[in-house]
């Protein structure tokens, strides 16, 4: 029965990351140059595409732990 808590705190925290995301994804299209950045992978041959946006994940990862380690630093 101790464990109920636990969980509790991790369904809400799941939640949270989820509507952070949801957001996200409202609001990525109208951040300029995002997927659009030097380093971003885009190939297209006749009806082929490939596109690889390796700069913009990078991008994202940087930023995405520096707001981590602000959130979760002991």
């Amino acid at each position: 029965m101790n464990e109920l808590p636990q969980i509790g705190k991790f369904l809400i925290f799941i939640g949270l990351i989820t509507v952070i995301i949801g957001v996200i994804f409202i609001f990525l299209p109208k951040i300029p140059h995002i997927g659009r950045l030097p380093g971003d992978i885009y190939i297209k041959k006749g009806n082929f595409t490939f596109y690889f946006p390796l700069a913009t994940s990078i991008l994202i990862s940087i930023i995405l732990t520096i707001i981590l380690n602000l959130i979760f630093r002991k």
